[in-house]
């Protein structure tokens, strides 16, 4: 009998085949999913960390009111019961007649009139979060919010839970950003003010971006995360640009440029200190200001240095459920000397740059999809020291584990660091 194995590639196979032959097991729509570690987060976006739920309620003052059937609603009863969410949340559960009538598009205005009048203090927004059953009906929820918003003399605003559009132009977590920005109105714009756009939670306090941003005269640099208040939150329409931080807050950022005439910049998370630096060159050319990241960037690889100095090159295993993307930080990891063996990412022409890196000094590294139905036949490889991100500690029960998955969000030289001290208190914790 023909042993069964999980499917992979070696990334000089696929620097080889380039983004046009991506293999059919690598790609989720060809196949079943499979529910790995990664993709049972995706699947349930409310259970754990920013999904859309989560997301939605990212405009301080706002709540939630979800509509649909019981099934959709059972993970946000877990999130509801987090520190600050307990009365933020709200259910309409959809039954037979709702779905089969669309009754419940009449009774929306009325729950969330009812809503606001039993409230203690009125909400600044009423988010609407809709599930696949409304995407199916086809329902217009924009036009049903605006009624609900006259009826409530308060904002509605829909955002949409709908797994069905995630392969799309405009997956959930792309809509989300968007609508959360969506209240902004025009205001006389600030040169000494910047948006941070990109993640639900903010970016480490010793980043130097926040450093750099200042050496450039900016007095203001808003998160969405750190406005205490509405009125903090509308303060951002008067950014003089937007730092775009996340490839999914592209949308967001373009519609803000359209409606507000805020332009953007967009800054990629990476880990490779050389590129960090090269990109912060750029940065500085387009604002004309001279920005000096050179102590930040020296303290990195020293810190990378002393790790290799400690422990060697070390065998790695990186994952996709982590702050960063997996293939970027096995290119930098690779070059600063340790032996990275195996990748769990999903792969997509965006990657082909750091995979065509990776083949010309490691093409045995083994890529691996999370989503992939032949991962259940997928044996440890023992000989791995540590692995990074949740998926990866999950494939490596016996190794370093450093899951890199905060919600603080680590980005540039610094995250490098952190990233460091993180993998060195894995490697010291399982020695002992």
């Amino acid at each position: 009998m023909m042993q069964k194995a999980a499917f992979y590639k070696t990334v000089a196979e696929l620097a080889a085949a380039g983004p046009e032959r991506i293999p059919a097991e690598l790609i989720s729509t060809e196949h079943v999913i499979y529910n790995s570690p990664a993709s049972l987060v995706f699947n349930s976006p409310g259970a754990e960390g920013f999904g859309v739920k989560r997301a939605g309620l990212a405009i301080p003052g706002s709540i939630m009111l979800l509509v649909g059937p019981g099934c959709c609603g059972r993970n946000t009863t877990i999130l509801s019961e987090m520190s600050g969410y307990s009365d933020r949340f709200f259910f309409y559960t959809m039954d037979e007649t709702d779905i089969i009538t669309s009754r419940h598009l009449q009774k929306i205005p009325q729950a969330i009139r009812e809503i606001c009048e039993s409230s203690e203090k009125a909400p600044s927004v009423v988010m609407v979060c809709m599930t696949c059953v409304d995407a199916l009906l086809g329902t217009d929820m924009e036009r049903v919010c605006r009624k609900a918003a006259n009826e409530a003399g308060i904002p509605v605003v829909p955002c949409y839970m709908y797994a069905l559009t995630r392969e799309g132009r405009k997956p959930p977590m792309v809509a989300v950003r968007q609508a959360v920005y969506s209240l902004l109105k025009s205001r006389k714009r600030r040169g000494d003010a910047v948006n941070l756009l990109g993640y639900f939670s903010p970016l480490q306090d010793d980043c130097e971006l926040y450093d750099l941003l200042k050496q450039a005269g900016v007095k203001h640099i808003r998160e969405i995360s750190r406005c205490d208040d509405f009125d903090e939150y509308l303060a951002m329409s008067e950014a003089n640009f937007n730092l775009v931080l996340h490839p999914e807050s592209r949308l967001a950022a373009q519609d803000m440029e359209e409606r507000l005439q805020i332009p953007s910049i967009e800054l990629t998370r990476m880990y490779d200190t050389e590129k960090i630096h090269k990109q912060y060159g750029i940065f500085s050319k387009v604002i004309g200001v001279s920005l000096d990241d050179r102590p930040y960037k020296d303290e990195a690889e020293a810190t990378a240095e002393e790790f290799l100095k400690k422990y060697g090159p070390v065998r790695v295993a990186i994952g996709e459920m982590m702050n960063g993307d997996a293939f970027d930080m096995a290119a930098a990891l690779s070059k600063y000397g340790l032996d990275v063996r195996e990748i769990y990412g999903t792969v997509t022409a965006e990657s082909f740059v750091r995979l065509r890196q990776l083949a010309e000094t490691n093409g045995s590294i083994k890529v691996y999809s999370n989503l992939s139905p032949t991962m259940l036949h997928y044996k440890d490889d023992e000989s791995i020291d540590l692995a990074i991100g949740k998926d990866a500690a999950y494939y490596h029960p016996k190794a370093a584990h450093v899951f890199w998955n905060q919600e603080i969000q680590p980005f540039g030289h610094r995250g490098v660091t952190t990233l460091f001290h993180e993998m060195t208190r894995a490697m010291e914790g399982h020695r002992i």
